[in-house]
């Protein structure tokens, strides 16, 4: 067995706050300036510019002061929603605030909701055949709710955003935070048009530094600023550290229609013993395409990162977990779809940042805002860009850069309420599925009232890493049933130039252990370990960073992902 080792010690060459963060601004006459620069078009940067466009419609005066573009909307995809991905089932009170002129079935007609939820299963899997059919603990009920697509419903926020005057700026990454004098003054989008080595093509466009008076990062998990930004101001001071895990999702047309949310507790087919510390778990949900009348399944398998055999994959884990005869009987006959992966913040409550800075905020994901107890997060990333947009307009009218009051607001919401309830829940699971489970399932009973105190994190890539077995169970792909990784990747729609400059920072000679973590944890064949290289020791790591669907689990087991060129990665529909 090779030696143990941990990713935090093999850290990524990188120097965030030296290199994405940009002191001096350019010349007046080579900005462009802005009214508020949203950074990230998903769900909470695109609520964020809804509202903004709605209180500005409401203050006329305020709307001429910001300017020809009053709300600029940077996102890096090919369009937003591009590379969103959730489950999702959805509490629909943020969105009927958002839109409050719409109905529960026009969301279905415009093709981002598939249908409310009238019944539920929760199962215990104890292996590869059996289930147990549980009572639905109160975090997994569901009635009520909406099935969702995050990557449709970004698409309907970016329509309305421009119909209400926004300007949203596609393909368009933003590099580097703009700082002076203790203020977020803005962001510089990135070059574009560059070779592998970095060197100028014949169609290069550099980056053009875009000022703005305030400034909303949304860029989701762990966004390439965000991270930059958190160690800048002291954001984590005083917090837990930040712990991630890693989705994988299908969406399949059946044959016949499902007619309930699924979720499974494992702890198959992950391994039970406490050295593997692999957590995670499973969704089906329905989805009924009210345009098309196409029955539709979503499907995924989320893991902690925490785990620690290197082996651990997420995307043969989902694999594994078509083969259970429960799944089968719903897929098969079928038609995959799609695919997608996204990692996904779940410190919760303790590891949530300081939201606000001097010129800036945090929203969505960016800032933790996701309940992994209850597998939700879409609706707090809509509440808080809605907060966000109230605390920046507020900020506007006095004419001042503290935007300190979404801070007390999200608190105060529902996102801060239902947050503190599960704010030790899920940390137990550090012990293992079976240690643990017992203080999980007393802190959900008692609402988090026990256990008491504050239970702390250690950082993901903290983790001693083993190379293991779980890779033995995995099932060999049929293409028909059974997927690899590389058809995956090519079902997202994955645009990256294949003469892009590389956006991936790890280190390329590490102890085999690492190189296997990479090789297994990333979800599209990304790394790979040369043919020949020893068993032992340290190896080379290829990067084929073209294939990155950008989904950010590498900034949790030892690496760094940056932001690619504008319009690279995947073009996801449906997740």
């Amino acid at each position: 067995m090779a030696e143990r080792a941990a990713p935090i010690d093999y850290g990524p060459p990188v120097d965030p706050r030296a290199e994405f963060i940009k002191r001096e601004l350019d010349d007046p006459a080579e900005q462009i300036d802005v009214g508020v620069a949203i950074v990230g078009g998903g769900t909470a940067g695109l609520a964020c510019a809804n509202r903004l466009m709605q209180l500005l419609a409401e203050d006329p005066e305020m709307a001429q002061r910001l300017g020809e573009v009053p709300v600029a909307v940077i996102e890096k995809a090919k369009s937003c929603g591009a590379h969103s991905l959730s489950g999702a089932v959805m509490r629909p009170d943020a969105l009927r605030e958002l839109y409050p002129e719409l109905t529960r079935e026009q969301w279905r007609e415009e093709g981002f909701a598939f249908g409310e939820v009238t019944k539920e299963a929760v199962y215990l899997l104890p292996g590869a055949t059996a289930k147990v059919k549980l009572p639905t603990p109160p975090p997994f009920r569901n009635h009520g709710n909406e099935v969702v697509s995050v990557s449709a419903l970004a698409r309907f926020q970016q329509r309305t955003a421009e119909e209400r005057g926004a300007y949203v700026l596609t393909e368009t990454s933003a590099a580097q935070l703009l700082v002076a004098d203790g203020v977020v003054r803005g962001v510089r989008s990135g070059d574009k048009g560059r070779g592998k080595d970095g060197e100028p093509l014949p169609n290069f466009e550099p980056g053009t530094d875009i000022v703005a008076r305030a400034t909303v990062l949304a860029e989701g998990c762990w966004g390439h600023l965000t991270g930059a930004a958190i160690g800048e101001f002291g954001l984590g001071e005083g917090r837990e550290p930040q712990v991630w895990e890693l989705g994988v999702k299908e969406v399949w047309r059946v044959p016949r229609p499902l007619d309930r949310v699924i979720h499974t507790v494992g702890p198959w087919p992950l391994k039970l013993a406490a050295r593997y510390h692999q957590i995670g778990g499973t969704w089906i949900y329905p989805m009924k395409d009210a345009r098309t009348g196409e029955d539709l399944v979503s499907i995924g398998f989320v893991v902690d990162l925490e785990y620690a055999d290197a082996t651990t994959s997420p995307h043969d884990l989902l694999q594994l977990f078509k083969t259970h005869p429960l799944v089968r009987g719903i897929l098969e006959g079928g038609e995959r779809v799609a695919w997608g992966a996204k990692a996904l913040p779940g410190g919760g409550y303790w590891s949530m940042p300081r939201l606000t800075m001097p010129g800036a905020l945090l929203a969505g994901d960016a800032a933790g805002l996701v309940d992994t107890v209850a597998l939700k997060g879409v609706h707090h990333a809509l509440r808080s860009g809605i907060l966000a947009a109230d605390a920046v307009h507020a900020a506007l009218a006095r004419g001042d850069h503290d935007l300190s009051a979404y801070e007390r607001a999200v608190q105060d919401s529902p996102i801060g309420r239902e947050l503190y309830q599960v704010r030790n829940t899920r940390q137990p699971f550090s012990k293992g599925f079976l240690q643990g489970g017992a203080a999980v399932n007393l802190s959900i009973a008692t609402k988090g009232r026990f256990p008491a105190g504050r239970i702390h994190w250690h950082r993901d890539d903290a983790r001693e890493m083993f190379v293991g077995d779980s890779a033995e169970s995995y099932p060999r792909a049929d293409g028909k049933y059974i997927f690899d990784k590389l058809s995956s990747v090519y079902l997202s729609g994955n645009a990256t130039r294949d003469d892009a400059p590389n956006h991936i920072r790890v280190r390329r000679n590490v102890p085999r252990a690492i190189a296997e973590t990479w090789r297994w944890m990333c979800p599209a064949a990304v790394y790979e370990i040369p043919d020949g290289a020893p068993a032992d020791g340290e190896v080379d790591v290829i990067v084929n960073y073209t294939n990155c669907v950008q989904c950010g689990a590498i900034t949790a087991k030892g690496g760094r992902l940056t932001t690619p060129e504008g319009g690279d990665g995947p073009l996801y529909r449906i997740t």
